[in-house]
């Protein structure tokens, strides 16, 4: 199959819909193959728009949605990046192709295999400046704070307080909010004095946050 084209065709239908905007989007897109970050038997599927299943319960999120998230989350290079919900990888990969050598991701996944799944992935790019660490994300990473970008890739009952606190003056916090059925993307802006906040038209799915400051298990 020819994945490259095939790549090429879902960037030019994301322009058309006149989701994808930014350049340096659309160039980590094409140099970041999707199919190297789902299942091998889902990989004829990996350029439809469309989440696809990576085992444990989760998805990787449809292209569309991913884009909407980053264009929202609005990136520089140079900067650091916590990103809530590793999954698969490829939300990350991008993020790293964004923010280039000099900028630094940080990934946190709360379930072991896909830790390794991410961590395997994410090789066959070469990229180098992304972590992958197995963890509660839900509670962020203040060790390595503050942040200049936070996106969370979960669906959240809430904006994290900890997560808030993490993030630098100035900075930017995307995240589906809502309830386990349907979410509203949420970008926050944090300013000096508080902070701003607005909302993407429509609502989203994405399956649930988990850890101390997600959705208790009885609620799945």
């Amino acid at each position: 199959m020819d994945f490259e084209k095939m790549n090429e065709k879902l960037v030019e239908k994301l322009k058309k819909y006149g989701i994808l905007k930014s350049k340096s989007l659309e160039k980590a897109l094409l140099s970041t193959p999707r199919h190297f970050f789902v299942p091998e038997n889902l990989q004829k599927y990996a350029y439809n728009d469309s989440p696809l299943p990576i085992g444990f319960g989760q998805t990787v999120s449809q292209p569309s949605t991913v884009v909407i998230m980053l264009e929202m989350l609005d990136v520089r290079k140079g900067q650091k990046v916590l990103e809530i919900g590793t999954g698969s990888g490829w939300q990350a990969a991008l993020l790293a192709r964004m923010i280039g050598a000099k900028g630094k991701v940080y990934t946190v996944e709360i379930i072991h295999g896909l830790v390794e799944f991410a961590k395997k992935n994410l090789a066959k790019t070469g990229i180098k400046n992304v972590s992958v660490i197995h963890g509660d994300g839900s509670l962020g990473l203040p060790e390595k704070a503050p942040f200049d970008r936070i996106i969370i890739a979960a669906a959240s009952p809430r904006i994290p307080e900890q997560l808030l606190k993490q993030l630098k003056i100035r900075g930017k916090l995307v995240a589906p909010i809502g309830d386990r059925y349907a979410q509203k993307m949420v970008v926050i802006e944090k300013g000096s004095k508080g902070i701003k906040q607005s909302e993407y038209p429509g609502f989203f799915a994405f399956v649930p946050l988990r850890g101390k400051h997600g959705f208790k298990e009885n609620s799945f």
